[in-house]
């Protein structure tokens, strides 16, 4: 029985204990506006050629150094954005209770979560950030304003959810997932105070997983990434602690951590997160390219292929949606090689349809994948 078939099985036997599990996610929130950048107009509206490649925009760009440019983005979607809402929507697809933590709006909630808002309890702590998403057939570019995260705190989180009630929710969680650490300036005091103060004070609980994802984070310095991730590795005495990564992330932590560059091959990856696993002394590390995706677990390295689109309806947010699949793989007690499979196939489902796919639509992808 090929990996396929084996997570199939599998998850028909776990996925009648998804509404049973529970998952604390935060704390970012962005409104996500999905544009395609103007080549040559032919007429109004859709009517034009698009820019299609990083390369390509980045020409344009500089051929407008010392003189000027009009570039063109056609807007397609306004959506619900940002790691952590992305991700906690994908959980929610899959029958998963959420308590989501984060910047939805304040005094009201913005539109783009109203539908989110109704299927999980959330707490919202400021105003959403935005973002332009550039598509591209090779990548996207994510153009961010930021400001409205700047008052994210433990301070903030207690005086809006209440000190008692999130200590409450943190203790209760099968799945505590606090994401997005380089665009939220304060999340490493956030992090160093859960573990020094708050974790410490909670019962014990088997079964508690945490996961992190770092975002992108070149902006950072080494300092500061070295740091967190220090930080992150402390919280495995209270759980189990998974580190996701996309290949730039992965690549970037791997070289900070002092290990020689490596490929993207399978035998690669596998590496890579292996590495990055024993050095930090994590539980799990997961590293997920388009193409594929690996992960490191005390039981070893496990890789499987990816169902890659080269014609993808939407891009951005797959690698929140794999985080999904993975976690909730986690969630229903399945095996590392299963947790990726799900992963992908949460991943692959998105970017094809632009939804976020139910159990059943997983199972049915799985079906279906050749």
């Amino acid at each position: 029985m090929d990996f396929k078939n084996r997570t199939l099985t599998a998850l028909r036997a776990a996925r009648a204990h998804a509404t049973a599990r529970t998952a604390l996610v935060g704390l970012d929130g962005f409104v996500d506006t999905i544009v395609t950048p103007v080549a040559q107009r032919t007429g109004q509206g859709d009517a034009f050629t698009p820019i299609q490649t990083i390369t390509e925009f980045a020409q344009r760009i500089a051929g407008a150094a010392g003189k000027s440019t009009n570039i063109e983005f056609y807007p397609l979607m306004d959506k619900l954005g940002g790691n952590g809402p992305i991700m906690a929507n994908a959980l929610l697809a899959a029958g998963t209770q959420v308590t989501y933590i984060g910047a939805l709006g304040r005094p009201s909630i913005h539109p783009v979560f109203l539908s989110f808002a109704g299927r999980a309890e959330v707490v919202s702590l400021c105003d959403p950030a935005t973002t332009t998403a550039v598509e591209f057939g090779d990548g996207k570019l994510m153009l961010g304003q930021l400001r409205s995260l700047d008052t994210i705190t433990l301070e903030t989180i207690d005086q809006v959810m209440g000190a008692q009630r999130f200590r409450n929710t943190l203790a209760a969680a099968d799945l505590v997932s606090l994401v997005n650490w380089t665009m939220i300036p304060n999340m490493t005091a956030i992090l160093s105070s859960l573990v020094d103060d708050v974790l410490p004070t909670l019962p014990a609980r088997d079964g508690r997983t945490f996961f992190f994802d770092l975002a992108d984070p070149e902006k950072r310095s080494r300092e500061d990434l070295l740091e967190v991730m220090q930080i992150m590795a402390r919280f495995g005495n209270f759980g189990a602690v998974t580190l996701g990564l996309n290949l730039k992330e992965a690549q970037r932590v791997h070289a900070e951590l002092g290990f020689a560059a490596r490929g993207v091959a399978e035998d690669d990856l596998r590496e890579i997160a292996e590495d990055i696993r024993m050095n930090l002394k994590l539980a799990c590390v997961v590293v997920h390219p388009r193409e594929s995706a690996a992960c490191a677990t005390v039981d070893g390295t496990f890789w499987v292929p990816g169902p890659y689109t080269d014609k993808p309806l939407i891009t951005t947010g797959a690698g929140d949606h794999f985080n999904a699949g993975f976690t909730q793989g986690q969630l229903l007690g399945l095996d590392a090689q299963a947790c990726l499979t799900l992963g992908v196939c949460t991943s692959g489902h998105y970017v094809r349809s632009g939804e976020s796919p139910s159990l059943d639509d997983l199972e049915n992808f799985l079906s279906s994948w050749s």
